[in-house]
């Protein structure tokens, strides 16, 4: 197949706060030098924002690196936070508010903003474009190019190709995009990422990456009970009841906004836990429920988080680019922040992507990168806190705080603790596990998942390829559904994987991939690793508004 060709200094594989940091620091950097690089940027979802999802309070420290006069740029930075509660729900009814004293030090938020991500992503996309930067949204790296034991580029999806794998009418082939340099941002378990990974082994020697799964809802509430700059944590009910660990938040806006979701581990191990309904019962507690009461839902969402920190955290470099932000796994998890994180990854790739472009250097390995990232204080915050995720999942909430508060408030531990069981690994049989009786969504707090799915604004072009791939079919209903009665019905929370009987009382395997939202948790939490997420026809997925 004859592709059209295009070439650029840099190639950046994602409209996130990392790529698009990396971007307009590069531009920066060229203008200030008087030299041209060209950059060009591609984004799978619509629009940049449409598909970043997050909650989202954050730092505004490597922003400030970027554009010292963001204020006056009108960033959409309009919340700073004026209030931090954190909350131990005990049951369905009862809590426990924690003193200020006893929260620990990364989880304060004085200084920092309620923002939505996407939005903060839409007005960094506008700064890269001013800068110079070319943006094509709606435009997949389906693969990259490999070459002499190098990256040289990527490869666009194709577009115009139906459920069989045929050219319809409308084909088009994808694009060869070479480049100096490619900068993999692609978030969350970015499927090119995942396979860098592997395929040049940067995470030799590191613990296997943890995650969580976050479900976020946007709601329009009633003035009387709107808090603006409130931000709401806590944990315990009701993952504690089911042997899960997690936490809750619930911020306070603009415009009578509040944003409330659920962080779920990705480590739980009854099968029979589905965090979409965890989430769903949460909303009804006193503490969240007394906010929403009233209220309307505006938008629903869900992606996975990359929280093993320090740990886990491969190497980024590799011959011919850079992997940053949450694709490599760059986010605090003690301060429940990555923003800023990802940014300063982003921004220190920046730098010493365009110094070798500068030496006339080219699909070699920047390892430069790596010294000038572990003497950020990027680095230095994630070393900080390098324990806090190992000691909640190893002695659970109520000890593994207590660690935290020590670590994080009093003494610095002297040792790294180690969580070495990958995600997927940690289920049971579900013969072993009790059963959850999950509460029928009332329709004004609670809701279904294809309700919400619904308002996700999710859509993909019909009749194309399926991108979830099985790399056997067999093996949903010969080994999932019997040993943990099939976990994807439940940890996927837009309802995609289905079992269901036929007339002749035969099951089947069904993937409803339209309701995808690109999480990616499937991809994550499958106990025989036998889906893979790969990226459908561009555009697709969600189109997330203020999320």
């Amino acid at each position: 197949m004859q592709r059209d060709v295009m070439e650029y200094d840099v190639v950046i594989v994602g409209g996130g706060p990392a790529g698009l940091s990396t971007a307009c620091r590069l531009k920066q950097l060229a203008e200030q030098a008087g030299q041209e690089i060209s950059v060009c940027l591609v984004e799978k979802g619509s629009e940049v924002g449409a598909h970043i999802l997050s909650g989202a309070v954050i730092e505004d420290r490597a922003l400030a690196e970027l554009f010292p006069n963001w204020k006056e740029l009108g960033a959409p930075l309009n919340v700073p936070v004026k209030g931090d509660e954190v909350y131990f729900l005990t049951s369905a009814e009862k809590s426990v508010k924690t003193p200020n004293w006893m929260i620990p030090k990364p989880m304060h938020n004085e200084g920092n903003y309620i923002v939505s991500l996407g939005n903060v992503s839409r007005w960094l996309g506008e700064q890269a474009e001013a800068l110079g930067v070319e943006i094509y949204p709606g435009f997949t790296a389906a693969e990259y190019i490999v070459e002499d034991g190098a990256i040289k580029g990527i490869v666009t999806g194709d577009m115009g190709v139906d459920a069989n794998g045929e050219p319809k009418a409308e084909y088009t082939p994808g694009m060869e995009l070479r480049a100096k340099y490619t900068v993999f941002a692609e978030g969350c378990r970015g499927h090119l990422g995942k396979r860098l990974i592997s395929e040049f082994k940067l995470d030799e020697g590191k613990d296997p990456q943890h995650y969580g799964i976050g479900i976020k809802e946007l709601w329009d509430i009633d003035p009387a009970n709107h808090k603006e700059g409130l931000v709401l944590h806590g944990a315990g009910w009701p993952l504690s009841e089911s042997g899960s660990s997690g936490g809750f938040f619930l911020y306070h806006a603009e415009n009578n906004q509040v944003v409330v979701g659920l962080i779920t581990d990705l480590s739980y191990s009854n099968p029979h836990v589905s965090p979409f309904d965890e989430f769903q019962r949460m909303k009804h507690h006193p503490v969240v429920k007394q906010y929403l009461e009233n209220g309307k839902r505006v938008s629903y969402g869900a992606r996975a988080i990359t929280k093993g920190g320090l740990n886990c955290l491969p190497k980024m470099t590799f011959p011919g680019g850079v992997v940053v932000g949450c694709d490599a796994g760059t986010l605090n998890f003690a301060k429940i922040k990555g923003t800023h994180t990802a940014m300063k990854s982003g921004l220190v790739a920046a730098e010493e992507l365009f110094k070798a472009i500068q030496a006339g250097r080219a699909n070699d390995e920047v390892t430069e990168f790596t010294t000038a990232f572990e003497a950020s204080w990027a680095w230095q915050e994630l070393h900080r806190s390098r324990n806090f995720g190992p000691a909640m999942h190893k002695f659970g909430t109520f000890l593994g705080g207590a660690f935290n508060y020590i670590d994080q408030n009093i003494v610095p531990m002297p040792f790294t603790l180690h969580d070495t069981t990958p995600d997927y690994a940690t289920l049971k049989p579900a013969a072993e596990c009790e059963k959850i009786n999950y509460p029928k969504p009332d329709g004004k707090i609670s809701f279904a998942k294809l309700d919400s799915v619904f308002i996700g604004n999710v859509n993909h072009a019909e009749d194309q390829p399926c991108h979830l791939k099985l790399k056997d079919a067999s093996i949903p209903l010969s080994v999932n559904l019997p040993k943990w009665d099939e976990p994807a019905q439940r940890y996927c929370p837009a309802g995609v994987y289905e079992i269901v009987e036929t007339a002749e009382g035969e099951k089947r395997f069904q993937i409803n991939s339209q309701n995808c939202v690109h999480c990616k948790t499937c991809d994550i939490k499958d106990p025989s690793q036998n889906i893979t997420w790969v990226t459908p026809e561009g555009a697709g997925g969600p189109n997330y508004p203020n999320m």
